[in-house]
């Protein structure tokens, strides 16, 4: 491992000029689960750490009616499974909570940290594969072993985002609040992420000396149902193969508005806006919902071994948006 060196900052101003000097490789420090098992493995050599810890007002859940819930980007996965009123008005945020990993990962694991991390992708996590997202000149998933790579929205990387949270928060409508050393400004969930066509190299918008200080999510909808499922290929801790966030707006059994997030097999959380066309305004029959299912994935592209991903994601979806309604099948 290279040795490096580590700030202890107390604010999120230390901390962003910090991580902002150009001519250091610096990174920030949150839980670690995924940042320091890239450092020992050499996928990463930073120039310096930057623990977070010690900064205040990064920690914490608060929720009003009003602006709906506060997440700090430092709280853990534990107390976001734990909340209670997570619990009871965001279910479906506390279930993809609960689904990430283990208990001592949960412990340990932020939520700032679970929509930051690095794709498993194994030639990206490979030192001895310069992929694209390396700043190499090919994607050795393409005529490689693809089993769990994406089917939607690849190319020329065809990585999958392995958060299980930001499918969920991007379904709720959640917004970021990121600063640096001059500015805050707030960005939906939706306009995060990178897709590998603009650029191959990242997986967020997020610069250089930019830090998210808030994840804030709106107050639900009236008569609003969730649900969070995942697939996954181990029932010990394991990331998605497919996954289904899903927020409905119910009035009796009609669907007055879906919004449905796969996570697993894409790039970047992957709204699934054909499908929620498909339900929204209608009463949440089996057909309608199998028909909507279809409608998810009908944009996709598998790779050769990840065909199995299509049929995976249609079911987990359909499942996800019947238990949401609380239709029995």
């Amino acid at each position: 491992m290279k040795a490096f060196s580590y700030y202890n900052p107390t604010s999120i101003e230390n901390a962003v000029a910090v991580l902002g000097k150009e001519e250091r490789d610096s990174r920030a420090l949150a839980g670690g689960t995924d940042l320091i098992g890239e450092i020992k493995n050499r996928y990463l050599a930073p120039d310096c750490l930057v623990n977070l810890k010690a900064i205040r007002g990064l920690e914490g859940i608060s929720f009003t009616d009003r602006e709906g819930l506060k997440i700090g980007p430092l709280a853990t996965l534990t107390e976001l499974a734990e909340n209670k009123t997570v619990s009871s008005r965001y279910p479906g945020l506390a279930e993809a909570a609960l689904s990430v990993g283990t208990p001592q990962l949960r412990n340990m694991g932020t939520v700032g940290g679970n929509i930051c991390q690095r794709p498993r992708c194994w030639y990206y996590r490979g030192v001895e594969y310069p992929c694209l997202r390396k700043f190499g000149d090919t994607c050795y998933a393409v005529s490689g072993r693809n089993k769990y790579h994406a089917v939607i929205d690849g190319g020329p990387c065809f990585i999958v985002h392995p958060s299980d949270l930001a499918p969920m928060l991007m379904a709720f409508g959640a917004s970021l609040t990121i600063r640096d050393s001059k500015n805050a400004r707030v960005v939906p969930m939706d306009q995060f992420f990178v897709l590998p066509a603009d650029d191959p190299t990242r997986e967020n918008i997020l610069k250089k000396g930019e830090l998210i200080t808030q994840i804030t999510v709106p107050p639900p909808p009236a008569n609003a149902k969730s649900c969070y499922l995942k697939f996954k290929e181990r029932e010990s801790r394991d990331f998605a193969l497919a996954s289904a966030a899903v927020v409905l707006e119910m009035d009796g059994k009609t669907c007055r508005k879906a919004s449905l997030v796969l996570g697993g097999v894409s790039p970047a959380p992957h709204r699934a806006k054909k499908a929620e066309q498909a339900l929204s305004g209608r009463e949440l029959t089996l057909s309608a919902v199998e028909k909507a299912a279809e409608d998810a994935v009908s944009t996709a592209e598998p790779l050769e071994e990840n065909k199995y991903k299509l049929r995976i994601t249609k079911t987990i979806l359909k499942r996800a948006v019947l238990r949401a309604a609380g239709v029995k099948i």
